[in-house]
């Protein structure tokens, strides 16, 4: 069956070949789309259509390239973000993307619509895995085109390129594209700042904390949170006090819970009762990285009270933060890992555990659960203690790669080539 396939895809494209030099420009595209399956073999066929004068004979021969989608597509793909034509751009960028994060094109994260800017209406999660090495030519060209690209569109496409390839030798063009007005292309390089994860760029979003756009405002204060921007502080307390917006309210508070400083404390105190559980949630981080051991009684009552389930998350991951690890049927730390079953709260408890994991006392407590773990606690656990494991974790993690749910084994794959790679 196989080889009949590949006989009938070597005659559509004998068939076609002779139209890559038709004067008729939709017969040459016509021609440019036959080799999608073709193989490698053809892409120094489709290399010289990327310099057609017809932008849609430029544009197959792009989409081929990107669907053979080999080591051979990468040079000619950096060539293709060269383009005039933004679409190009995009194809090309998103085909860069899919070759170090395999399905990205077809699981339709970089499908176009209608309107190119809708595919910006949602935040993209998407990071390669970190023992991945990206070509520097990859990285090098995608910042040029995030910062001076044919579109804004393919200027945000690109951005958030750089963010899923951990881009960090393009985060000058980040910086620099900060200084846009488009609010597409401002998110996009805030969220790519975030993947990156260079301190040092943290103070580039303070300008952006009273942006007009509540997205980019947003971003921006969950960027200076996070990258430990501390110069940040007073803006953040200006912004948590004078916001009408419970989102940014939210954000001011989240961030000043990742930067804890003294001067914070009376806006987490306040925080702690207020009526959105979310803004509740933030104050109790406030509480676990200011690291008092004298709130330990109040989070306590707090957490055996608290109805709303961010908020006592939340609660949890301050009383564990503050030592309280035993693991019984209503602690807190069983809270948490229970709470990896959840579809609704996993992607909240994940970070909370993978932050408290990164100490060693926290981490040898989460090795009890890994034995009798569910389904989705063996693949939360997997990610975290690929981000925070050493040595002693690679034990658990492979006893997870060999479960018999072909899912779990492969997370606990991708965590043992994590630790490894960090290890080495």
């Amino acid at each position: 069956m196989h080889i009949g396939r590949c006989a009938l895809v070597l005659l559509a494209v004998s068939a076609f070949g002779q139209d890559l030099q038709s004067t008729d420009p939709e017969e040459r595209a016509k021609a440019a789309k036959s080799y999608r399956e073709a193989g490698a073999d053809a892409i120094p066929t489709l290399v010289p259509l990327l310099s057609d004068a017809e932008r849609d004979v430029r544009l197959e021969a792009v989409r081929s390239i990107v669907t053979i989608g080999t080591q051979h597509s990468l040079d000619p793909l950096i060539q293709a973000l060269k383009d005039s034509d933004p679409e190009v751009q995009i194809r090309a960028t998103d085909g860069l993307v899919n070759f170090y994060v395999p399905g990205y094109v077809q699981k339709g994260m970089a499908r176009l619509t209608a309107s190119i800017r809708g595919r910006f209406d949602r935040e993209n999660r998407d990071i390669v895995d970190n023992w991945i090495t990206v070509r520097p030519e990859v990285i090098s060209e995608t910042g040029k085109l995030a910062k001076s690209g044919a579109s804004m569109e393919s200027r945000a496409n690109a951005a958030r390129a750089i963010g899923i390839l951990r881009g960090k030798a393009a985060l000058p063009d980040l910086v620099a594209s900060l200084q846009t007005k488009d609010t597409t292309v401002l998110f996009e390089a805030l969220i790519a700042m975030q993947k990156i994860g260079d301190f040092s760029a943290g103070p580039r979003a303070r300008p952006l904390l009273r942006d007009l756009d509540e997205r980019v405002q947003i971003a921006a204060i969950e960027t200076v949170g996070l990258l430990r921007a501390t110069d940040s502080i007073p803006d953040l307390q200006k912004v948590f006090d004078s916001s009408k917006s419970v989102r940014v309210r939210r954000a001011a508070l989240t961030s000043l819970a990742m930067l804890p400083d003294p001067t914070s404390r009376p806006l987490f105190e306040r925080g702690f009762t207020d009526k959105d559980d979310k803004v509740r949630a933030a104050a109790a981080e406030g509480f676990a990285r200011l690291n008092q051991p004298a709130d330990i009684e109040l989070l306590q009552q707090a957490f055996d009270a608290e109805e709303k389930m961010a908020a006592r998350l939340g609660i949890a991951f301050a009383l564990v933060a503050l030592g309280q690890t035993k693991i019984e049927e209503f602690s807190p730390l069983t809270y948490l890992v229970n709470t990896l079953n959840s579809r609704a709260y996993r992607d909240v408890v994940e970070p909370y555990l993978t932050e408290l994991a990164r100490k060693p006392e926290v981490r040898n407590q989460i090795y009890q659960f890994v034995a009798k773990a569910t389904r989705d606690e063996k693949i939360g656990l997997a990610r975290i203690l690929a981000v925070t494991g050493d040595r002693e974790s690679v034990a658990q993690v492979e006893w997870i790669s060999k479960d018999g749910d072909s899912e779990v084994a492969q997370e606990g794959l991708r965590a043992l080539k994590a630790i490894r790679a960090r290890l080495n």
